[in-house]
């Protein structure tokens, strides 16, 4: 009997991310209101294991229901993730670490790089998505618009840590060091950045369908 390589993809991503989803529940830490939960991380992370799980089904003949919407704005949510958090990390540590140090290397190689980078492939490359833009927009803005209404009514006014120069309690460090009409253009740019990654996978993905036609079976 031959391997199948997809389903051999799947259930590692699928193995991995569910993984991760456990360890952050248990060792998440949870002093703060919302715990892990006010990490953009995380819900990229969650996001990430209901994917695969729908990613399993279809593999599996379970479910023939695609998911595009949600599998993109997926795939884009953990590269803003990666991007934004390498960047303000390389740029000051303190700003989205409470030390300035990383966690255990593991978790961070898979939660900033290959748990994002299996969720792009397999969006890409393997399920083929990015053909209801539509859909994965008002995904995308339902999710950042959701996150950024806990952050800013939720977790700010209930926790009393990080602390910065203007407020405290908003989950990143630097965040706490701007005003609400800064930290509304941080948000409303990286709204910008997620629209900006959607496209450029749309148009990996139509070139990918181009090239390589999915093959139809009679």
């Amino acid at each position: 009997m031959s391997l199948n390589p997809r389903l051999i993809f799947r259930w590692t991503a699928f193995l991995l991310a569910g993984g991760y989803c456990i360890r952050m529940l248990i060792f998440g830490g949870w002093d703060d209101i919302g715990g892990p939960f006010r990490f953009l991380t995380v819900w990229a992370l969650f996001f990430s294991f209901f994917a695969f799980s729908r990613m399993m089904a279809i593999e599996e003949g379970r479910s023939v229901r695609r998911w595009d919407g949600f599998v993109c704005m997926t795939a884009v949510i953990n590269t803003m993730v990666v991007f934004l958090y390498w960047r303000l990390f390389f740029a000051d540590p303190t700003s989205v670490t409470p030390d300035g140090e990383l966690a255990a290397w593991h978790l961070e190689i898979y939660l900033h790089l290959l748990g994002p980078l299996l969720q792009v492939i397999d969006t890409i490359f393997i399920h083929r998505s990015y053909r209801r833009l539509g859909a994965a927009l008002a995904w995308l803005f339902g999710v950042i618009a959701v996150y950024v209404l806990m952050a800013e009514l939720v977790f700010q006014p209930l926790n009393s840590s990080p602390s910065g120069t203007v407020t405290s309690g908003l989950p990143y460090p630097f965040l706490n060091n701007l005003e609400l009409a800064d930290r509304a253009v941080f948000y409303a740019s990286n709204f910008a950045t997620a629209i900006v990654l959607l496209l450029v996978y749309a148009a990996i993905a139509w070139g990918f369908r181009r090239l390589f036609p999915a093959q139809v079976t009679l």
